[in-house]
C-alpha cells in the first residue's frame, strides 16, 4: 500500500489538477470561443493545460532543491536522489515551458501552424521581440540549464546556487501575469512573483518527500519535521500574497461575484483546507512519526490528500491565468484618457502629500513587508528561545531590532512609497531612510548573535538555518565585504549614482526600485557594522578609523543634500517635471526640499553613530 500511494500520489496531483482546470475555465468563460480572433479550441484548452503542467514541473525542481539545501544529508543515499528527481523536474518543466511558449505564440499571433518561412519568422520575432515571447524562452532556457546542473554539481552550496536560479526562472512569467491595466501594476507583479514562488517551493517539497521515501527509511520523521517549518513560511506567503493579488484583480467586493471573483473563492477554500493539513501536519502526523504503522500507511494516504487539494489550487490558479479581471475589464474602458502621471508610471497620480497621508496614504511592497514580518518573527522566536533555556538577551536590542524593521516597513510599504516616484522630496527620504536610519537601528540588535546562539546545532550532515549562517558569516565575501573601509565608501558612492546617473532606472522600474532599496540597504549595514556593531567579524576599526569613516559618510551625504538644496535645475525634468501635478511645491522647490531633508537626517545620524564610537575608545569585541 504505501508503494501504491507513493506512485499515486503524483498521479492524483495531475488528475485533479487538469480535472479543476477544465472546470474553472469552464466556470470562468476562458473556454468559451472568442467574439474576435479565437484562436481556436486546441489552444484555448492547450495553452491553459501546458501552463499547468509547467508550474507542476516548475515546482519539482524548485521544491526538491529546497529540501535538499535545508532537510537532507550530502552524505546520503538521499541527496543523490533528490537531485535525480529535480533533474528530471526541470526536464519536465523544459518541455512543457517550450509548449507553452507556442502556444502562447498560437494564442496571441493568431495563426495556424504551417511549415513555412514566415511562420517560423513569426515564431521568433515573438520569441526574441516580445517581452511576451522573451519570457517564455528565458524561463524555457534556465529549465533547460537546471537540467543539466542538476547533473553536473553535487555540492551542498553549488546545489543552492542551482535552486536560486531555478527559482530566477519563474521571475520572467509572473512578470506578465495579470498586472497590465489593474490600479498597481508593481503590486500586482510583485505580490505575483512571490505567490508563485511560495507554491512552488510548497507543493514541491511535498512531492520531493512522496519520490523520496524509500530512502529516507527512519530518517522520515525528521525530514517530515524540517520541511513542516518550510511548509508553513510558503503558507503565510501564499495566503498573503493572494489576498493582496486578489484585492488588486478583482478592485472591491462588489465583483466578488463575477467569474474571477468566484474562482478567487474557490481557490481560497482549497488554501483555508491545506492550512488545516499543515495544522494537522505540525501537531499530529510529525510526533507520531515513530509509530512504524503510521508511516506505512495512514501517513501516505494523508500526503495524497494534501497533494490532491494542491493540484487543485495549481489547476484553478492557472485558469485565473486565463480569465480576464474586473479590473482589467475597467481598465480597458477607460483608457481613452490617460494622465501624464499614469503614461509615465502606470499608475494614477495620487492625492495631496497632506499631513494626514503620513499615516494613511498605503502601497505596500510584499518582498519588503513580509521580509521585515518574517525577520521580527524569527528574532522574536531566537529570544524566545534563549529565555526558555535561562539565558538573556537585551531588551534594548529586541526594540531596535523591531523600530527599525518598522521604519523599513513604512519607507517601503506605506506614505513614501506611494509618493516616491511622483515626489523627488520623497524619493530623498526613502533614501536616507532606508540607506542610514534603517541600519543604524538594526545593527545594534546583533541578529547573527542572536542567531548563532539561539539555533540548534544539526549533528546529520545536513544544513539548517544555523549552517547557512554560519556559511555566510564565515566567508570569504563576508570578511571582504565587512572590512571597515568597504562599507563607508560604498553607502558614499551609492547615494551619489542613486541621485545622479541611476536616478531615471530606480524611480521607473521596479528592478531599479527594489535594487535601490536592497543596495542602500546592506552597503548602510556594511557601515553601521564598522563602526557600531557587536556581530563578530573578521577585523575591527580602530577609534580613528571609526571616528573618521562617520566623517567622510557625513560629509558624502551633507554634499549631495547642499547640492539639491541650492541647485536652480530639476533632476529628471522629464520625469518629475511631467507628472501633470498641480498640488504641493512646484517641481524645483520639491527637490530643494528633499535636499534639505537628506542633508540633516543624513548628517544628525552619522553624528549620532559617531558618537557612540567615540564612547567605544576601544573595538568592540563580541563575546557572545
Amino acid at each position: 500500500m504505501p508503494r501504491f500511494s507513493r506512485l499515486a500520489a503524483p498521479a492524483l496531483l495531475i488528475v485533479v489538477g487538469l480535472a479543476s482546470l477544465i472546470i474553472a475555465l469552464q466556470a470562468g468563460g476562458a473556454a468559451a470561443p472568442l467574439a474576435l480572433a479565437d484562436p481556436g479550441a486546441t489552444v484555448r484548452f492547450g495553452l491553459p493545460i501546458a501552463t499547468f503542467l509547467s508550474e507542476i514541473g516548475a515546482s519539482l525542481t524548485i521544491g526538491t532543491l529546497a529540501v535538499a539545501c535545508f532537510c537532507l544529508s550530502a552524505d546520503r543515499p538521499e541527496w543523490g536522489r533528490a537531485l535525480d528527481i529535480a533533474s528530471a523536474g526541470a526536464l519536465f518543466w523544459t518541455i512543457a515551458s517550450a509548449a507553452t511558449g507556442f502556444f502562447t505564440f498560437l494564442s496571441v499571433a493568431n495563426v495556424q501552424v504551417t511549415l513555412d518561412e514566415k511562420f517560423g519568422q513569426s515564431l521568433a520575432f515573438f520569441l526574441t521581440g516580445t517581452d511576451l515571447g522573451l519570457a517564455w524562452l528565458v524561463s524555457t532556457l534556465i529549465a533547460a540549464l537546471v537540467t543539466v546542473l542538476c547533473f553536473a554539481v553535487r555540492g551542498v552550496t553549488a546545489v543552492f546556487v542551482v535552486a536560486v536560479v531555478a527559482a530566477a526562472g519563474l521571475i520572467p512569467i509572473a512578470q506578465q501575469g495579470h498586472a497590465a491595466g489593474t490600479a498597481s501594476h508593481a503590486a500586482a507583479v510583485t505580490a505575483l512573483g512571490i505567490h508563485v514562488e511560495g507554491a512552488a517551493v510548497w507543493l514541491g517539497g511535498l512531492l520531493a518527500l512522496v519520490l523520496l521515501r524509500s530512502v529516507l527509511e527512519r530518517r522520515l520523521a525528521v525530514v517530515l519535521g524540517r520541511y513542516s517549518s518550510i511548509a508553513l513560511v510558503c503558507f503565510v506567503i501564499v495566503a498573503v500574497s493572494g489576498v493582496v493579488s486578489a484585492q488588486i484583480r478583482i478592485g472591491g467586493w462588489s465583483e466578488v461575484g463575477s467569474a474571477y471573483g468566484l474562482l478567487v473563492v474557490a481557490k481560497s477554500v482549497v488554501l483555508v483546507v491545506l492550512g488545516l493539513f499543515g495544522v494537522v501536519h505540525r501537531r499530529v502526523v510529525v510526533g507520531r512519526m515513530a509509530d512504524r504503522a503510521l508511516a506505512r500507511g495512514p501517513f501516505w494516504w494523508f500526503v495524497a490528500a494534501e497533494i490532491a487539494f494542491l493540484g487543485s489550487a495549481s489547476g484553478i490558479a492557472a485558469a485565473l491565468s486565463r480569465t480576464e479581471t474586473p479590473v482589467a475589464q475597467t481598465a480597458a474602458a477607460d483608457t481613452a484618457d490617460l494622465t501624464p502621471a499614469e503614461v509615465l508610471t502606470d499608475g494614477k497620480l495620487p492625492g495631496p502629500f497632506t499631513p494626514g497621508a503620513w499615516l494613511t496614504a498605503w502601497n505596500v511592497d510584499l518582498v519588503w513587508l513580509l521580509g521585515a514580518v518574517f525577520l521580527f518573527a524569527f528574532y522574536l522566536a531566537g529570544v524566545i528561545r534563549l529565555r526558555r533555556r535561562g539565558e538573556t538577551w537585551p531588551l534594548q536590542r529586541t526594540i531596535c531590532w523591531g523600530v527599525g524593521l518598522l521604519v523599513l516597513a513604512y519607507a517601503t510599504s506605506a506614505a513614501v512609497n506611494v509618493y516616491d516616484r511622483y515626489l523627488m522630496s520623497a524619493h530623498l527620504l526613502q533614501i536616507v531612510l532606508v540607506g542610514l536610519v534603517v541600519p543604524a537601528l538594526l545593527v545594534p540588535a546583533a541578529p547573527w548573535t542572536l542567531a548563532l546562539r539561539a539555533m540548534a546545532k544539526r549533528a546529520d550532515g545536513s544544513r539548517g538555518p544555523r549552517e547557512w549562517t554560519l556559511l555566510v558569516v564565515q566567508s570569504r565575501v563576508a570578511a571582504r565585504l565587512t572590512h571597515p573601509f568597504v562599507g563607508g565608501p560604498l553607502l558614499a558612492l551609492g547615494l551619489w549614482a542613486a541621485v545622479w546617473p541611476l536616478l531615471r532606472w530606480t524611480v521607473s522600474t521596479e528592478l531599479g526600485h527594489f535594487s535601490l532599496v536592497l543596495g542602500l540597504l546592506l552597503s548602510g549595514w556594511l557601515f553601521v557594522q564598522a563602526l557600531v556593531g557587536v556581530d563578530p567579524v573578521p577585523l575591527r576599526a580602530g577609534f580613528g578609523v571609526r571616528v573618521s569613516l562617520a566623517a567622510l559618510v557625513g560629509a558624502a551625504v551633507l554634499a549631495v543634500g547642499a547640492v539639491l538644496s541650492v541647485s536652480p535645475g530639476l533632476r529628471l525634468a522629464s520625469w518629475f517635471g511631467a507628472m501633470g501635478r498641480t498640488w504641493g511645491s512646484a517641481p524645483v522647490a520639491d527637490q530643494q526640499q528633499g535636499g534639505v531633508v537628506l542633508g540633516v537626517v543624513g548628517i544628525v545620524v552619522c553624528a549620532v553613530l559617531g558618537a557612540s564610537a567615540v564612547r567605544r575608545r576601544r573595538p568592540v569585541a563580541s563575546t557572545e
